[in-house]
């Protein structure tokens, strides 16, 4: 069994491992993780769009989980920005009105995976140089 090496690739590996998770759900019930999001019930375009997203959600997490798996720290220290960029524009599609409110936790997921990733990556730099 593969086990993370490192406090940022623990954060990695749980996102890693809930995105599979999430991306499995929402190929076997779109319509559930869409209305976990806020978005209630899907009509045809928008259940292609929610099983879509589920599939690059799953892709994802198995990016995630090869880069936990191999340790690498360039893929750990790129999401951290990348994620809060996320964070931010998710939080701008409902200040704005162009997604429902719930919508707001997948923004706080992104905002607090991005900050447990970044302490992680400081919290193991500390420890390498000590």
């Amino acid at each position: 069994m593969l086990v993370p090496r490192s406090v940022a690739g623990w954060t990695i590996a749980v996102f890693g491992v809930m995105a599979v998770f999430f991306g499995v759900a929402g190929l076997i019930s779109p319509g559930t993780v869409a209305a976990g999001a806020g978005f209630g019930d899907l009509d045809g375009a928008g259940r292609t769009f929610a099983t879509a997203s589920s599939m690059a959600s799953l892709n994802m997490g198995v990016y995630y989980l090869v880069a936990t798996a191999t340790e690498w720290r360039p893929f750990f220290m790129f999401t951290v920005p990348f994620r809060l960029l996320t964070f931010t524009v998710f939080t701008g599609l409902v200040v704005t009105d162009v997604a429902p409110g719930a919508f707001l936790g997948v923004a706080v997921w992104e905002a607090v995976g991005a900050l447990a990733t970044g302490l992680g990556l400081w919290f193991d730099a500390r420890r390498r140089s000590s």
